[in-house]
């Protein structure tokens, strides 16, 4: 495919699936248990003939939450990219590699020391549940360093490995400090860790924001690193690449977008793992278009997941992780046939 028939077929993607995801926001933030007309919608954003219903429904339930779904979705799905592009494992996850149970753990350890609980925090500790999550999250790429290298390198079958036992570790621990809560807190400790955004507030997008609105440039400039880093090793070295210096950078990066996320959501799996292989299929394998691609999928994922969530039980609940995991599970199963017939 020549360039220019490239680059449109990525514009055309990008705005597609951006239409998408507001159409879903749009159909979130105007149904539920208390229907609002798009002409009550659009007077209440613009502070218009306002009522003091469509301000509660709207400002603080409906719109915190589909702005945290976008957040959630944009940041894992690039995460998820970079990390496949790192690895050069396309079935690399922050979920399957142990990142976000490490991020989850420490969260939950955040909560049970700082907080004391998930619903209503102040300020304070919705800032420092990132930075909480962050240093989760650095503490299972240090172990993956250690323990998934080959000869100096990463070998894709023991990452894998190595994820899922750190995975299982972490996801230990988090069990026994959520078992130190008060009953209340557990319980709601419980419905974040398994991917819910029905408490979100502002509070949680002021804390989350910043790391993708910092993060996520970074991320795309080394569109470039990421297409080098599919190449031998070797070669990648031959051309002049400080392999080490910007693995650590994106790894760093994934870690701060993955840990911010996780903050404000709970672990939301499949996210980082689907998206790159949509993306791929759409705009082919060059990073700087797979990465705002797989944002933009990833937003769509968690926005239609956490839609169908809130309304196909109403007016019981379900949370978005389980959503996904829902239709993730047989997705991974399915790649990991395909990567099986490949041998």
């Amino acid at each position: 495919m020549r360039k220019g028939d490239q680059t449109a077929r990525f514009w055309t993607v990008l705005l597609l699936t951006t239409g998408i995801g507001l159409a879903a926001m749009y159909v979130s933030l105007t149904n539920g248990t208390f229907d609002i007309s798009a002409l009550d919608v659009i007077r209440t954003l613009l502070r218009i003939d306002t009522t003091r219903e469509h301000d509660l429904v709207i400002f603080d339930f409906r719109l915190p939450r589909i702005v945290i779904g976008a957040i959630v979705g944009i940041g894992l799905g690039i995460a998820g990219a970079a990390l496949q592009g790192i690895t050069k494992n396309a079935l690399a996850d922050p979920g399957i590699l142990g990142i976000h149970a490490a991020a989850g753990m420490s969260v939950v350890i955040c909560m049970f020391l700082v907080s004391g609980s998930v619903k209503g925090a102040g300020w304070a500790s919705a800032i420092a549940m990132p930075m909480f999550g962050w240093i989760g999250g650095l503490g299972a790429i240090v172990l993956l360093y250690m323990l998934a290298r080959h000869n100096g390198e990463f070998d894709p079958q023991r990452l894998i490995l190595v994820g899922i036992a750190l995975g299982s570790g972490f996801g230990a621990i988090t069990l026994y400090v959520s078992l130190k809560m008060n009953p209340q807190d557990f319980e709601m400790a419980t419905v974040w860790l398994s991917g819910s955004i029905y408490n979100a507030n502002w509070k949680h997008v002021a804390a989350a924001l910043p790391w993708i609105l910092i993060l996520t440039p970074i991320v795309w400039r080394k569109a470039g690193i990421l297409d080098l880093f599919q190449l031998n090793e070797l070669s990648v070295k031959g051309i002049g690449v400080r392999t080490g210096r910007e693995r650590q950078i994106l790894l760093l990066c994934c870690v701060g977008l993955v840990s911010a996320c996780v903050s404000v959501s709970g672990s939301i799996g499949f996210v980082g793992l689907i998206a790159p292989h949509i993306a791929r299929r759409l705009v082919g394998i060059h990073y700087k278009y797979i990465v705002p691609v797989c944002g933009a999928i990833g937003m769509v994922m968690v926005v239609i997941g956490d839609m169908i969530g809130k309304t196909i039980f109403a007016p019981a609940e379900l949370p978005v992780g389980i959503v996904i995991s829902i239709i993730g599970v047989p997705y991974f199963v399915y790649l990991l046939y395909r990567a099986r017939k490949r041998r």
